[in-house]
Parts: C-alpha cells; structure tokens; sequence
C-alpha cells in the first residue's frame, strides 16, 4: 500500500516507540540541559541539512526555552565575511573545518549544554561541533538514528561523542513508504526529531517548576505584553543568544 494512509501509519507506529521507548533518555537529557541552564548556561543546538528544523524547533519560539541559540552554517555568512553563495552547496555540512568557524563566531561560555542532532551521525560538520564541544567539558546530547549511524563505519560519529543518545526512530536511509523498484518516500527523522525537542522542553520546564520557579520561557509576541516579557529575560544573554535570524 502507497499513499497517505501507509505512512500514516508508520508515523504514528514511529511516535508510540519514542514515547514508550525514549522516555528515560529524554528524562536524562532534560536533566542535564535544566542543570545546564540554571547554571547560566546556554543550550547550543546544532543540525545540518533538514536536522536544522529540528535544532531550529529549540530556539526563538512561543512555549520555548528563552536561553536556547541556534548554531549553523549560515553563520559564517551572517557573522563572518564567507560570500552566501559559498555555502550553497549540499554537501557544505561535510567540509572538515566548518564547525570550527561556526564556533568561533559564537559566544560560547563553559556552561553551555550542546543538542546536536544528525539523522546518519557522520557527517565532518556535525562530529566535529561534537568533538569540540566534548573536548571543552560541554555535555552533548545527540538526537540521532541509532538504525543509521549503526551503518557508517570507518569514521568517528555523533553517537560516540554524546553523554546521552536519543533514537529519533528513523530508519536506514530515513524515507519510510516503500516504492517498487526499491526507491522509497516520507521520511520520519523530523517529525520525531520535532516531538523530542518538545518533549525536551517540556521535561526542562517541570524541573524548573519542580523547584518552584518560573521557567524561562517565550511568550508569543502576537499576545499583550509579549514582546516586553521576552525582551527582559533575553537582556540576561546578549549575544549569547541570537534570534535575529532564527
């Protein structure tokens, strides 16, 4: 069966293994990134290629953390004097070298908590920021494909650098309806990948009202007073945290 109703069904099948499967890693990552954050850390969140929704999904959002800063590759366009053409090319996340770039244009203090996410967990760009982040005393929590990254070898990956590894569920290749002639559609890794941030946040802001304090969190700015709630905590980070371009 091809259509709509196939994956549908993948999807939802895909969601129930996270929920019951992934509970007490989110558990430990929502641990790790609340004490982070209470710390006065910042969550750096770091995706390429379409992973950069997820790391996106953290960051400048109503209902989301205010201490969350997105890192990318078009951050050496933005911050840095690379041309936007430059960056381009598709395969850009696979250049040695590129995360090295992108932290230096961050404002990367030793608190900070890292939430790197990777379908595959090969690619240079991600291992690197992984690698440099671990090297610094950062924690890592990988968002990855444990049915994937399983399957690169020769190479370091992203789930061998993480202090903790969430399985995002997604399949080998990631696409999940199959086709005749062995092609296949839909991918699954963002639409799990999207449920674990927020199951993230959510685990984050119960430990903060566990301790009987007020989450630092975004109120929407199409809400009165919006925009002044946000303002006033974000003046806490400066730069730390860049929304601008989220």
């Amino acid at each position: 069966m091809i259509g709509q109703a196939a994956y549908a069904e993948i999807a939802r099948a895909a969601v129930d293994r996270l929920l019951t499967g992934e509970h007490a890693t989110i558990a430990r990552a929502g641990e790790l990134v609340f004490h982070a954050l209470r710390a006065g850390g910042v969550l750096q969140a770091f995706g390429t290629g379409h992973s950069r929704s997820v790391a996106l999904e953290l960051v400048g959002r109503a209902g989301g953390l205010v201490p969350a800063n997105q890192l990318g590759i078009r951050d050496v366009v933005y911050y840095g004097d690379v041309a936007p053409a430059a960056t381009l090319d598709p395969k850009i996340e696979r250049e040695p070298g590129l995360a090295e770039r992108i932290w230096e244009l961050a404002d990367i203090r030793p608190e900070d908590v890292f939430v790197i996410i990777s379908n595959s967990g090969g690619n240079a760009s991600v291992v690197e920021m992984a690698r440099l982040a671990a090297d610094r005393g950062h924690v890592v929590i990988a968002i990855t494909s444990r049915a994937h990254t399983s399957r690169v070898t020769g190479r370091e990956r992203l789930a061998d650098l993480a202090h903790v590894v969430i399985d995002n569920g997604a399949p080998y290749g990631d696409a999940t309806v199959e086709l005749p002639g062995g092609d296949a559609v839909c991918p699954v890794s963002n639409l799990t990948g999207v449920l674990i941030a927020q199951l993230l946040v959510a685990e984050v802001a119960g430990r903060y009202v566990a301790e009987g304090v007020s989450p630092p969190v975004f109120r929407s700015a199409n809400t009165p007073g919006g925009d002044a709630h946000n303002d006033l905590l974000l003046a806490g980070y400066g730069r730390r945290v860049r929304l601008g371009d989220a």
